[in-house]
This record gives C-alpha cells, sequence and structure tokens, in this order.
C-alpha cells in the first residue's frame, strides 16, 4: 500500500506512514498507482488528462490547384508538393512541420500568382504596343 499524503510505500496494516508520520488511512483493497502515460495517450488526451482538441492548420490545396491551372505551372506545382504534406506531417503528429508545410505552400501560392500576373501584364503590353505599330502602319 502507499502513504495518501506523501506517496511512499508502506507494509500492509501500518497505522502510521514510517516516512511521514501520518496516520495511515485503512482502505478495502491495495492501492495500485496508474500506469504511466504512453506518448500516444499523452498526444490524445495531453499530459495532464485533458483532451487535445485537434489542430487545424490551412494546407491551401485548392488554391495551388486553381495557381497551378490559372496562373502559373511551376509555382503551383510547388505549392501543391508543400500543401500535399501538411495533412501527412499533421496525421504523423509533427505539427511544427506541418505549419511549416501550410507556410511555403501559401508562399508558392503567391508566387505563382504573382508569376502569372505578371506574365499576363507582359503579354498585354506587348499586344497592345503591336496593335498600336500595326495602328500607324496603316
Amino acid at each position: 500500500m502507499y502513504c495518501t499524503q506523501c506517496g511512499t510505500p508502506r507494509p500492509d496494516g501500518v497505522t502510521v506512514c514510517p516516512a511521514c508520520g501520518k496516520p495511515a488511512q485503512q482502505f478495502g483493497g491495495t492501492y495500485q498507482p496508474p500506469p504511466p502515460m504512453t506518448q500516444q495517450m499523452q498526444q490524445q488526451y495531453g499530459t495532464y488528462g485533458a483532451p487535445v482538441p485537434p489542430v487545424a492548420i490551412p494546407n491551401y490545396l485548392v488554391q495551388a490547384i486553381l495557381v497551378t491551372l490559372c496562373c502559373c505551372l511551376p509555382g503551383g506545382v510547388v505549392a501543391i508538393v508543400f500543401a500535399s504534406q501538411v495533412n501527412t506531417k499533421l496525421a504523423a503528429g509533427d505539427v511544427a512541420g506541418a505549419m511549416e508545410s501550410s507556410r511555403n505552400a501559401k508562399m508558392w501560392c503567391w508566387i505563382g500568382f504573382g508569376g502569372g500576373l505578371l506574365v499576363a501584364i507582359g503579354y498585354g503590353v506587348l499586344v497592345g504596343i503591336a496593335g498600336i505599330g500595326g495602328a500607324l502602319k496603316s
């Protein structure tokens, strides 16, 4: 049995704890300490037994696909790769890695969008210059 005051083991039938000197309470059975928490239990219930809320980290997969189809193929593909890593790392319990992949996916979505926008503006300028040049010839 264990002392209810200091937690040290004590022999059965003892009325005073030999470690702290407090009167020992008598119970019907013997006290068995709970087993230590496994790492899986700590991930599921937290260190102190409270349920851990699920972490919501955006993966930007939809945005990455749209950037790939509409704006910039190379930047969009890189964004898709990072976006696909978010849920995998989160399922493995790597929250920091999932957050980093999420930030990288967002960054590459913006890079792809900006690159596509620059190409579209450049194309519009070239078409405008060609149109003005053609109008001046006639």
